[in-house]
């Protein structure tokens, strides 16, 4: 099957439009040891044939240790678990968004766009100095995560063509 992996970035904090609030969603902390974490990713992936779908627990094991400075964020909706953002630090003080999304029951009413302004802030929030967030999406992703980018602010800076 054929994909297209878009690459978006921001360079500056002041460069995030954000988008009009949606009451009772919220982003906080999660431990990453946390044993919903796998659950809530595969989830996510599901639809859009991310590998998070089909990790065997040996492979999220071995995920975890891979990625030991990963941070995760859980997305709730008046108290329920709606989605997730993880983040990682890479040198030269930028800051990848590896996971953005919502589980499937929660796409479709209007939470994306609130829910990437508040991930995208804790993204530069994660050390004084980041001075870049950037993250990749999948024409196999959902249709709107793209425009959704670009809505909040950030630009297209690489696109690659391949085979899924």
């Amino acid at each position: 099957m054929k994909e297209t992996v878009t690459y978006v970035e921001m360079t500056a904090q002041s460069q995030l439009i954000p988008a009009a609030p949606v009451p009772g969603l919220t982003l906080e902390s999660v431990v990453r040891d946390a044993p919903f974490i796998p659950g809530i990713l595969a989830r996510i992936g599901a639809p859009h044939g991310w590998r998070s779908a089909s990790r065997t627990e040996g492979e999220w094991a071995a995920w975890f240790a891979a990625y030991p400075d990963r941070t995760f964020w859980l997305l709730s909706l008046e108290g329920e678990p709606a989605g997730m953002v993880t983040c990682e630090l890479h040198p030269g003080d930028e800051a990848e968004i590896v996971t953005f999304g919502l589980m499937p029951e929660f796409v479709g009413k209007g939470l994306g766009g609130f829910a990437l302004t508040l991930g995208v802030r804790q993204a530069w929030a994660l050390a004084p100095a980041v001075s870049r967030v950037w993250l990749h999406t999948s024409s196999l992703d959902h249709p709107r995560a793209l425009p959704n980018y670009h809505r909040r602010g950030f630009r297209t800076f690489k696109t690659e063509e391949g085979r899924a």
